[in-house]
């Protein structure tokens, strides 16, 4: 009986690999659908703007902190990929809207994904990583003030 105990759970052991390997999945999706989003539902309260790196700002821009950086997850489970993502990229700019608004700016200017600390950049899409229970997005940005 021990042997097949013992077998059995050797069967098992070797098939955990495959299982603990998680899905990563990146994607590149909208960001300013996401930001008007959270605005309507009043998630971020308008107060900051938020700029993709790339995309200028309407102003005087008086950069108050060179790099404030947002690591967000969220639960993925039940969830699509894409619906996941804006539910954590939601996160991510109300963190960076507080932290803006503390250091007295307006703004977030040069926004990048900075998904373990590689920078994805683009004046219109942002990156999320999405398995198969965790999503994932980081930012990097400068808070700012515009006048």
């Amino acid at each position: 009986m021990q042997r097949k105990t013992i077998a059995l759970c050797a069967l098992i052991l070797c098939g955990l690999p495959g299982i603990s390997l998680a899905r990563d999945t990146t994607h590149h999706l909208p960001f300013d659908e996401v930001v008007a989003e959270a605005t309507k539902a009043g998630r971020l309260d308008g107060s900051v703007k938020f700029y993709l790196n790339g995309k200028p700002a309407a102003g005087k821009v008086t950069v108050l902190t060179p790099s404030a950086i947002t690591n967000k997850k969220t639960n993925s489970f039940g969830k699509s990929d894409e619906e996941a993502c804006r539910w954590v990229l939601q996160s991510a700019l109300i963190t960076l809207q507080d932290a803006a608004k503390k250091a007295g700016a307006n703004a977030v200017t040069d926004i990048v994904s900075y998904y373990k600390s590689h920078e994805y950049s683009s004046s219109q899409d942002y990156e999320c990583h999405a398995g198969a229970i965790m999503a994932g997005v980081a930012l990097k940005g400068k808070l700012a003030r515009i006048d």
